[in-house]
């Protein structure tokens, strides 16, 4: 193969030291691949997708920034429609923690490494986009026979830096296709929107972070300050840099003479290094001035326009005091009392709910996992509704209009006017599938774009309608297996469990007798032996199975109060019942049959002796 020949040859005579006509990165790339990971150009590095668990891992750690650069990403996605292009957004590692592409390509793309979960770090691909923005800091194209491995010289990858507020790197922008025109100036328009949209999602990152700050937002045009702008630090009461976008980084690099790669040198400067301004002129350039008349000036001469946003609450100089734990609160706070897994989960529910990452709830049946959904769309301070499906319960005949409607005629016996699916009825709110492991295979697909793009095509539809709506979605199934055995789609998988929330089985949890009161609901009371009687079974349906055991035991009893002989039998007890029948029957005969001095010495009245003789079928003598 003589392309291939060609390439190793070109890679060995850089690696020797000898002039090449490629960008410097690339060169530079190159370079590091042989006398630093000491890759060989003639061995492929074939992709390399992480095991589930470590990407499990990952995803958990870039969650936050996920739920972030989320409505970016999709927006990008929406806008390269039709060009095949696969958006993946890399962590520090160079491990695709997210992922936008055309699912019909699923195998070509997993083999080519564009896929949730591969790794394109430079040890592991070689020279390839997300390794060398990662070497770099710096948005950059590697396309076709820039990588340094010939596996992946069929690919074009553009990919940008992720910077946090503190100016250090935190993930990567890739956009990529498997096939592409051979002139690499035919990536110049991706390598410009994948800009743009690092510069948003860092832009709205800052904000999100920073809302009870000054924030600071500059632009070389008045006209795209208030609605597009180019740059924006956040700043405390007194004027120090808390925060900035990485452009904002570079501004005030280049004001103060450093280098932006020390941020160092930039948070907690008072904004007088950077600018003939103080804090005390941030009011001048709030919104009630025209942009025309906002314009600053650097110390190294340049000239900006800049808006400043004043702070949603001021800061106060007292101490701070510590904010409670939100889960105290409305529904998630009846999850449980005193049992610190329940209490962990509670902590993590509670910063979860507000986000829009989908959360997948794991748990035995029977552990609460619907009302855990219901207590975080409570929380979510979402206006629309909660949509609960039970995919395992629909029809698979009829799962596919119940989802996503059906316009009208779309097919014998439909409503003349069409229906509204339960996807649609969600919007504003919350969409909770339950048993999402049942679902059928040949839905997922049409959900995994739901989810991907917000949009939603009833059945018969020729146009898809937008639908905004948070998903949570709950199984007792051992879900990576069934992505394993082909049941589920791996990538609808990962997209559902953003965020992950597991419910622990009933005897696991050390706050039983507070679940056992609150399920009683006061319509009874246990004595100690009921209360240890209890906590001594198995509970294989778990808080279901508990409560339906304490409502036959309320209408069983006598007075009010639950003894241990008003307790339905457990699944399979008969040898307990033998057990209780033949300690009744040693009572009445060492009392001689007399009832009211069995029921003394039972500590129970009369009416109950004669009960619990009738149910366990005693004789009295």
């Amino acid at each position: 193969m003589p392309a291939v020949a060609d390439h190793i040859r070109e890679v060995e005579n850089v690696a020797m030291g000898g002039v090449s006509k490629r960008d410097p990165w690339v060169v530079q790339s190159w370079l590091r691949c042989v006398n630093e990971h000491r890759l060989d150009p003639t061995r492929s590095c074939e992709a390399f997708i992480l095991p589930e668990n470590e990407l499990r891992s990952h995803r958990q750690q870039s969650e936050e920034l996920i739920a972030i650069a989320r409505s970016g990403l999709e927006a990008l996605y929406g806008q390269m429609a039709g060009q095949n292009y696969v958006l993946l957004l890399g962590d520090r590692a160079g491990v695709a923690v997210e992922f936008l592409g055309d699912p019909h390509f699923d195998n070509r793309l997993r083999k080519a490494g564009l896929y949730l979960g591969a790794e394109w770090s430079e040890p592991r691909a070689g020279t390839c986009a997300i390794g060398a923005c990662i070497a770099t800091g710096e948005a950059l194209t590697i396309h076709q026979t820039d990588h340094f491995d010939i596996t992946h010289t069929p690919l074009s990858c553009t990919a940008a830096p992720i910077y946090d507020t503190r100016g250090d790197f935190a993930a990567v922008l890739d956009i990529s296709l498997l096939s592409s025109p051979i002139a690499k100036v035919s990536q110049n328009l991706a390598l410009h929107m994948v800009a743009a949209t690092v510069r948003r999602i860092e832009l709205a990152n800052l904000m999100a972070q920073t809302r009870h700050e000054w924030v600071l937002r500059f632009s070389r045009s008045p006209d795209f300050l208030d609605v597009d702008p180019e740059a924006a630090i956040s700043l405390d009461g007194s004027g120090r840099v808390l925060g900035m976008t990485h452009r904002g980084a570079q501004l005030l690099a280049r004001a103060a003479g450093v280098s932006w790669r020390r941020p160092e040198l930039l948070i907690g400067q008072p904004l007088g290094r950077f600018f003939e301004l103080g804090v005390d002129d941030l009011g001048e350039l709030t919104r009630q001035r025209p942009a025309h008349d906002r314009m600053v000036v650097a110390r190294d001469g340049n000239r900006l326009f800049a808006h400043a946003i004043e702070p949603q609450l001021r800061r106060t100089r007292r101490a701070p005091v510590p904010a409670p734990v939100p889960a105290t609160t409305g529904a998630l706070a009846a999850l449980g009392a005193g049992d610190p897994q329940i209490a962990a989960l509670q902590v993590r529910a509670a910063k979860l709910a507000r986000t829009v990452l989908p959360i997948l709830i794991q748990g035995e049946t029977g552990t609460g996992k619907e009302f855990l959904a219901r207590a975080l769309h409570e929380a979510s301070g979402r206006a629309g509704p909660f949509v609960a499906v039970n995919c395992a319960a629909i029809p698979e005949a009829l799962i596919e209009a119940e989802l996503f409607g059906h316009a009208p005629g779309a097919f014998t016996g439909a409503a003349p006017g069409g229906r509204k699916g339960l996807v649609e009825a969600a919007a504003g709110g919350t969409l909770f599938l339950d048993e999402i492991g049942d679902m059928p295979l040949a839905l997922q697909a049409r959900l995994l774009r739901v989810l991907a793009e917000g949009e939603v095509t009833p059945v018969g539809a020729l146009r898809p309608r937008r639908v905004d709506l948070r998903v949570v979605s709950a199984t007792h199934r051992d879900l990576p297996a069934q992505v394993r055995a082909g049941a589920l789609r791996e990538d609808l998988y990962y997209r559902l469990s953003a965020a992950t929330l597991a419910l622990p089985p009933l005897r696991a949890r050390e706050d039983f007798d507070w679940l056992a009161d609150r399920l009683l609901g006061g319509r009874a009371r246990l004595t100690p032996a009921a209360r240890a009687a209890l906590r001594a079974r198995a509970w294989p349906g778990n808080l279901r199975e508990l409560g339906n055991a304490l409502a036959v035991a309320a209408a069983l009893c006598d007075g009010g109060v639950i003894d241990r002989a008003d307790l339905p039998p457990e699944p399979g007890g008969a040898p307990a019942l033998d057990g209780e029948a033949e300690a009744l029957r040693a009572v009445l005969v060492r009392c001689r049959g007399n009832i009211s001095e069995a029921a003394r010495q039972l500590r129970v009245d009369r009416t109950t002796v004669h009960r619990r003789m009738r149910r366990l079928g005693v004789n009295a003598h």
